[in-house]
């Protein structure tokens, strides 16, 4: 029997591949869940069960959470991104490492083959096989829902006709959970018209009262939540996601152009990266030169939008983090922040590197480093380019 390395997720269409291929194909497999931070452990306790249900020879959980954002949401962060100024890039930043976890599992127990569930529609079959393609070439890539074109309604019927027991009727969207949020796709994401129910969100909304919550950043990293420093950083996003998502902030939708040049629509929760990133920005302006922000902005949407279309070995990728770590050592201070019912806002920041605290002259109110005729001179010189341009033309205005 032939050996073949299964991307799992315990979900509709990794169930259907576990299935066909133990029973149609007749092939050792050898499922893997890679935890990027959506699954405690009872849920991957349950996954593991399942695979082992639907004809697993083997399983195994690959947990590189701490990688992740080692190497990933922490540039995300530095960056302030977010795809189309709306989605933190959830998913698409997960697939990557997923792919490059999987292709090392392959390649260490000798798979002649890697499948996954990837549809023919969407971007993540891209970031999967371009990854293998890279990283285990000599490794043949299955992915039978795109091979047989399979609907999700036929994945069910087949796995009911061969005995496999669930609760389809939860089984309407495709839901993919990490640590930097959760996208839910299916329904009404299919349509350009229609928004989620509230029964499709994963977090359920909780709190009503508003309250003020604090951020503490150092060098542009997340440090601190209400003045108490957590180390371990996947555990403080983390613990923001929980307070916040208790008020149902952070839903949205996201309807961008997919890597084979479509549109697609998939809603998202993503309360700590929302709050986050606005948070980190909010610093950056007090924190940061008016061209360190500028360069800044640029760098960060070319890498988003590499990292979006699964350009993560890019060279070029590591140039850009290097700019961006090199930016955040003056993003130092903390974020006073305001939580409300589907909504937040930035109150204020503190900060020892904060600009406003200059010395030289306080905005609107009065200058210690300059006179009166040093404006004028300098808004005439100012002014010299576009005047000769206006007097050769004869402009009109």
């Amino acid at each position: 029997m032939k050996k073949v390395v299964l991307a799992y997720s315990g979900g509709l269409d990794t169930s259907f591949c576990a299935k066909y291929l133990s029973v149609e194909k007749k092939m050792e497999v050898y499922s893997v869940i890679v935890n990027t931070g959506g699954f405690d452990t009872d849920e991957l306790v349950e996954i593991e069960e399942k695979a082992y249900e639907l004809g697993a020879k083997d399983h195994k959980t690959i947990d590189i959470t701490g990688e992740y954002y080692t190497k990933c949401i922490k540039y995300l962060i530095f960056g302030n991104i977010l795809k189309n100024n709306t989605y933190p890039l959830s998913v698409s930043s997960e697939r990557t490492f997923q792919a490059i976890a999987i292709a090392e599992y392959a390649k260490e127990i000798g798979a002649e083959y890697i499948a996954h569930g990837s549809t023919g529609a969407g971007n993540d079959q891209v970031r999967f096989d371009y990854v293998f393609n890279i990283l285990v070439p000599e490794i043949n890539i299955i992915t039978p829902i795109r091979e047989l074109s399979l609907s999700r309604d036929q994945e069910i019927d087949y796995l009911k006709k061969s005995g496999v027991i669930d609760n389809w009727a939860t089984k309407s969207y495709s839901i993919n959970k990490g640590l930097w949020g959760t996208s839910i796709g299916g329904k009404e994401t299919l349509t350009s018209n229609k928004s989620l129910p509230e029964e499709a969100y994963t977090n359920k909304f909780i709190d009503q009262e508003e309250k003020e919550i604090i951020l503490g950043f150092e060098k542009g990293e997340i440090h601190s939540l209400n003045g108490t420093v957590l180390k371990d950083k996947v555990n403080l996003i983390k613990r923001i996601d929980e307070i916040a998502s208790s008020y149902a902030i952070g839903r949205d939708m996201h309807i961008g152009d997919t890597i084979l040049g479509t549109k697609g629509r998939v809603a998202f929760e993503a309360a700590a990266p929302m709050l986050i990133i606005k948070a980190h920005h909010a610093l950056e302006k007090h924190t940061l030169t008016k061209w360190q922000l500028h360069w800044k902005e640029q760098l960060a949407n070319w890498y988003g939008m590499f990292l979006h279309e699964s350009q993560y070995l890019e060279p070029v990728m590591r140039n850009i983090e290097k700019f961006l770590v090199d930016s955040q050592k003056s993003v130092n201070g903390e974020v006073i922040l305001k939580l409300a019912p589907y909504r937040f806002s930035v109150v204020g920041i503190n900060s020892p590197n904060d600009l406003m605290q200059s010395d030289v002259c306080e905005y609107g109110e009065v200058n210690k480093a300059w006179k009166a005729d040093d404006v004028k001179g300098f808004t005439k010189i100012l002014a010299n380019s576009l005047s000769i341009y206006s007097n050769v033309n004869k402009m009109e205005y």
